[in-house]
């Protein structure tokens, strides 16, 4: 009877989880704060940069590399981003560390990225976490009236 009794509350439970809706989302759109000496900060998820309701959000990093066939190989990575209001943003850098920050980051990151006046990255940063992922409900919906 136990056995019987537990199974059902598994079962229950399974169906109700089943059932559930998304969890937590904090959307994140691009953001870019411009300096009077042309240093910045810009900001935001990718997946809201992506869906957002305009063709010129977009914000990431990408990376570089040049052989020169001599057995050196240079690496230099950058950022950049664009919000709604035309602000702009973008630094380039060949530091290793900021580089490895740029490499780990994935198609949904929350990004954010400095710059100083002369272009230069100062800090990269990502975060990779379920809030920013998109609202699959949504998805199924937009799929839908599409």
């Amino acid at each position: 009877m136990k056995k019987t009794v537990m199974i059902a509350l598994f079962a229950a439970l399974g169906l109700a989880a089943g059932g559930a809706t998304a969890g937590y989302l904090q959307p994140s759109p691009v953001t870019v704060e411009l300096n009077p000496d042309g240093s910045g900060t810009a900001k935001g998820d990718m997946w809201t940069a992506r869906n957002a309701d305009n063709d010129v959000d977009f914000i990431g990093c990408g990376l570089r590399s040049f052989n020169d066939g001599q057995g050196n190989v240079w690496q230099w990575g950058f950022c950049n981003s664009n919000n709604a209001a035309g602000e702009q943003g973008i630094c380039f850098t060949e530091n290793r560390a900021l580089l490895d920050e740029m490499r780990a980051m994935s198609d949904t990151s929350f990004v954010i990225f400095t710059w100083n006046a002369d272009g230069e990255c100062t800090f990269v940063g990502y975060s990779t976490q379920s809030f920013y992922l998109p609202d699959m409900e949504k998805v199924k919906e937009d799929k839908k009236t599409k």
